[in-house]
C-alpha cells in the first residue's frame, strides 16, 4: 500500500484576522508619522516666510532711519513722530546728479498688515508741511505698500536724552536752544508682534547717519 499524501493546510480565519489587524496598526502608525512630518514642514515653511517678511520690513525701516533728516535741515520742523502702531518721519532722498530732496514716510499697522507709505519728494518746505500733516492725520492714501501681513501690533521706543521714550515727537530748534539740551533722537527700537507668536520680533536702529 502506498503512503497517504499529506494534506495541505491553509490559514485559519483567526490567523487572517490577526494578520489584518497587525497590518492595520502598522498602516495607522505610518500615516500618523507621515502626517506629523507634513504638518511640521508646513509650519516650518510658514515660519520661514514670516521671518523673511519681517527681515525685509526691518531692512526697509533701517534704510529709512539712516536717511532721516535733522531739524537744522528743515528749519526746526518736526521730522520724527512715534507711537504704538505708527512711525512718521522725514527722510532725505538722494538721486545721482541731483540735489537732495525731502520725503515723508509713514509706517502703520492697518487691519493686521504693516504698511509703508511714502509721499512725493520735494525741496519746498511749505509743501513738506502739507505732506507731513497729511501723513500725521492719515489722510494720505497714495504710495502705500504692504510689507508684512499677520502683524497684530508694533511697539516703538525712541532713544532720546539718555533714555528710551514712547510717543516722541521731535521739537523745533528754538525749544532746543532754550533748554540747552539736544532733543534729537539717536536710536529707534521697533518690536513687531506677529499673529500666533508669543514673543515679538525686535530690532534696534540708528537714527541718522551711522
Amino acid at each position: 500500500m502506498s503512503p497517504a499524501s499529506p494534506t495541505s493546510r491553509g490559514f485559519t480565519l483567526v490567523e487572517l484576522l490577526v494578520a489584518i489587524s497587525i497590518l492595520a496598526i502598522v498602516a495607522v502608525l505610518g500615516w500618523r508619522g507621515l502626517d506629523s512630518i507634513v504638518r511640521a514642514r508646513a509650519s516650518l515653511t510658514t515660519q520661514m516666510e514670516t521671518t523673511r517678511g519681517m527681515q525685509l520690513a526691518f531692512a526697509q525701516l533701517q534704510s529709512d532711519c539712516e536717511h532721516i533728516t535733522s531739524a537744522s535741515v528743515i528749519n526746526g520742523r518736526p521730522f520724527l513722530l512715534t507711537g504704538n502702531d505708527r512711525i512718521t518721519m522725514v527722510r532725505e532722498v538722494f538721486t545721482e546728479n541731483q540735489p537732495s530732496r525731502l520725503q515723508v514716510v509713514a509706517y502703520r499697522v492697518i487691519n493686521g498688515t504693516l504698511v509703508r507709505r511714502e509721499s512725493n519728494v520735494t525741496r519746498d518746505l511749505a509743501e513738506l508741511d502739507a505732506l507731513w500733516q497729511a501723513a500725521v492725520s492719515d489722510t494720505a492714501t497714495d504710495g502705500s505698500v504692504g510689507l508684512q501681513t499677520g502683524v497684530t501690533g508694533m511697539q516703538v521706543l525712541v532713544w532720546q536724552n539718555g533714555g528710551w521714550r514712547q510717543a516722541v515727537a521731535t521739537i523745533n530748534a528754538i525749544a532746543q536752544q532754550s533748554t540747552g539740551v539736544s532733543q534729537d533722537p539717536t536710536g529707534l527700537q521697533v518690536a513687531l508682534q506677529q499673529q500666533g507668536q508669543e514673543v515679538p520680533l525686535m530690532k534696534y536702529f540708528l537714527v541718522g547717519e551711522p
